[in-house]
């Protein structure tokens, strides 16, 4: 049984990053987990030698695999009783600019970003509904608010993602669930380098834009300042609280460039707002 100090979460591409830290931190914190990914062994791989398997399941988990989602959150349910908490981290980038881009790494890209998410979540929302409570934590990005010359399809799958769950945070409020998107700046996880996917035909018209970015972001891999332990720590102690934001920004990076666009976006607005009014009967 979960003693009432305890939830149960459930994290997908648990692998590496950031999920590795929240369920390396959830086992400290002694709470529950399930803890996922296509290859469970590499979650083996970084326990540490003395953790209670009582409160712990590694599951192998694709999030594209409808069939797994089911198994995974069935077998859950069988260990622990309840899920408290789900974490929809399982994500990846692909860098192209729009133009020129393979459109088969676009839908795989969305198949993991978006509708393993969706697909994961309708799974979980009944169980959560019956319980009359749960929260879930939707990763996202800063660039799930602000996009930028040569991550066009990533920034397009996480602007999916948040209107999604804008909209299901207005529909299961009211049933006791909670939703939040996560949105990290700069995190010293393998984002930008083992985890992402370059297009490496990048057309010489967009290599001072797109190709530039896409060069500095990978050099900017290994050397971020977000620091994934303490945004562990901070989703975990976020949770515990009794009304969770919709958004939570991660990082100082993020702080500043979210304040950025949202000023851009009303001084724009301001400038053109006789022709917006212009329009009405």
């Amino acid at each position: 049984m979960v003693q009432n100090d305890q939830k149960v979460w459930l994290v997908t591409g648990a692998s590496t990053g950031l999920g590795k830290a929240l369920v390396l931190a959830l086992i400290e914190s002694k709470q529950k987990v399930i803890a996922t990914a296509r290859n469970p062994h590499t979650i083996q791989d970084y326990l540490p030698e003395e953790y209670d398997t009582d409160n712990l399941l590694i599951l192998a988990l694709d999030v594209t695999k409808q069939e797994q989602i089911k198994t995974t959150v069935e077998e859950g349910l069988r260990k622990f009783g309840r899920i408290d908490v789900l974490v929809n981290n399982a994500g990846y980038a692909y860098f192209s600019p729009i133009e020129g881009a393979d459109d088969q790494k676009i839908k795989q890209m969305f198949a993991v970003n978006f509708w393993g998410i969706k697909h994961l979540t309708n799974e979980v929302l009944p169980i959560m509904r019956k319980q009359q409570n749960g929260s879930i934590l939707n990763i996202s990005s800063l660039g799930g608010l602000r996009a930028f010359a040569g991550f066009g399809y990533y920034h397009a799958s996480k602007f999916a993602l948040e209107g999604y769950s804008e909209t299901l945070y207005q529909e299961v409020k009211p049933l006791g669930i909670s939703i939040m998107l996560v949105e990290p700046g700069d995190f010293r996880t393998d984002f930008a380098g083992r985890s992402a996917i370059k297009n490496e035909a990048i057309p010489r018209e967009y290599q001072s834009t797109s190709g530039q970015n896409i060069m500095n972001i990978k050099k900017l891999s290994g050397h971020q300042p977000g620091n994934p332990d303490l945004a562990a720590k901070v989703m975990i102690d976020v949770v515990k609280q009794d009304e969770l934001p919709s958004r939570l920004l991660l990082g100082t990076d993020a702080y500043n460039r979210a304040l950025e666009k949202i000023k851009s976006m009303q001084s724009e607005f301001e400038e053109w707002q006789h022709v917006t009014k212009s329009t009405d009967y």
